[in-house]
């Protein structure tokens, strides 16, 4: 038990004036070097933390502190770590699912939010923060038609505050982008890593499939939508840069699935690639464990894993080691540097989650498309 709850209890039973006092002379969940414990405050049946972390069970039930309506468990987690989580409290029969009370932290995604627990030694990074010296960038929405489609698809451009027409950028292709600027914070992120000059100036395109599962499961039609209609429509509108290690993909989950895919079917066109927590499920013998969404993913992977060839010079992996994918990406670590391709892997204590993704956007944006800083530094 944490040492300052159990300095509640001490001497006797605490009064609701003493409960009072601890609950707002506290910050929740309480930290320890080494222990967090979660605390709920409440009339319930049962309380159960559930947390999405692959090898602990989901429903982590509280136990209920005699004479008092305080619920708590303590669990270790390692430093650094990172946790998403929500309360599961069941009174009368009835189970709600809620962010817990005493947590002002939130994390949001497209299914909604969740409370986050800091364990000690996490710190949000700085360079994730507006920087109200960083020049800003601007986005604009743009229309183009997709032959391969056959329909017209939306996108975001970020232009850099240095933007001039008469200079020539790199340029990043974002999957799932319009979530990555809700929720990963990357206008945010390129404005600061631009800033302190840690990326150059870029132009970064940005897609949002109106069917992700599909397209980015290593879809032909979405490979040849990015290299036929994409790629040519960002030439042709603003001044880039023309050879292939100026070029990347950036993609989280299946969007680093359909950023390798991508790649794979167009060799030497992308220099650079960015994949977090990919989807690289694959069968080494009958038939995967993974539900059948994953199939057309499981063909693909297959295939890459007995042909890699050479879908980018330079790739820079992320995986958080609570997620049931660590396996996968950290198998294909040795495949691509097999074939002589520059390989970056980076393990974080957090899961499968857009914050874990902002979390490692320096430090895979910057090895692949090092600013002045870092070229002077090297």
């Amino acid at each position: 038990m944490n040492a300052a709850l159990k300095h509640l209890f001490e001497d006797s039973t605490p009064d609701k004036a003493a409960i009072d006092a601890f609950i707002s002379e506290s910050s929740f969940p309480l930290v320890d070097n080494k222990d967090v414990t979660f605390v709920y405050r409440g009339r319930a049946d049962t309380v159960n933390l559930r947390c999405w972390v692959s090898g602990l069970d989901t429903a982590q039930p509280l136990q209920s502190l005699p004479g008092t309506d305080l619920w708590a468990i303590t669990i270790e987690w390692p430093k650094g770590s990172r946790v998403e989580y929500k309360l599961e409290v069941i009174a009368n029969g009835i189970s709600q699912l809620i962010l817990d009370p005493l947590n002002p932290v939130i994390a949001h995604d497209p299914f909604g939010a969740n409370s986050v627990c800091q364990a000690f030694g996490y710190k949000r990074p700085k360079w994730t923060l507006p920087d109200p010296e960083a020049r800003q960038g601007s986005l604009h929405s743009l229309q183009l038609h997709s032959k391969s489609f056959n329909e017209n698809r939306e996108i975001q451009v970020y232009l850099p505050a240095t933007f001039r027409k008469n200079r020539r950028y790199p340029l990043l292709i974002v999957h799932d982008g319009l979530d990555y600027l809700r929720y990963a914070e990357l206008k945010v992120v390129l404005d600061n890593l631009i800033h302190s000059l840690a990326i150059p100036s870029m132009v970064v395109a940005m897609t949002q499939s109106p069917d992700r599962l599909k397209e980015y499961a290593g879809d032909d039609q979405h490979a040849a939508f990015l290299a036929e209609d994409l790629l040519p429509f960002m030439t042709n509108n603003f001044p880039l840069r023309d050879e292939a290690r100026a070029r990347g993909i950036l993609g989280a989950s299946f969007g680093g699935v359909a950023a390798l895919h991508a790649a794979w079917k167009y060799p030497n066109l992308y220099g650079n690639l960015l994949l977090q927590s990919g989807s690289f499920a694959f069968s080494d013998l009958g038939r995967h464990k993974r539900s059948e969404v994953f199939d057309p993913v499981v063909k693909f992977m297959n295939s890459f894993r007995e042909h890699p060839d050479w879908p980018a010079s330079k790739i820079y992996m992320s995986c958080g080691v609570y997620e049931s994918l660590i396996y996968e990406n950290r198998s294909l670590v040795p495949r691509l540097q097999a074939q002589g391709i520059e390989v970056r892997f980076e393990e974080a204590r957090d899961a499968h989650n857009w914050e874990n993704w902002r979390d490692r956007l320096s430090s895979g944006l910057s090895w692949l498309f090092p600013g002045p800083v870092w070229v002077v530094y090297e």
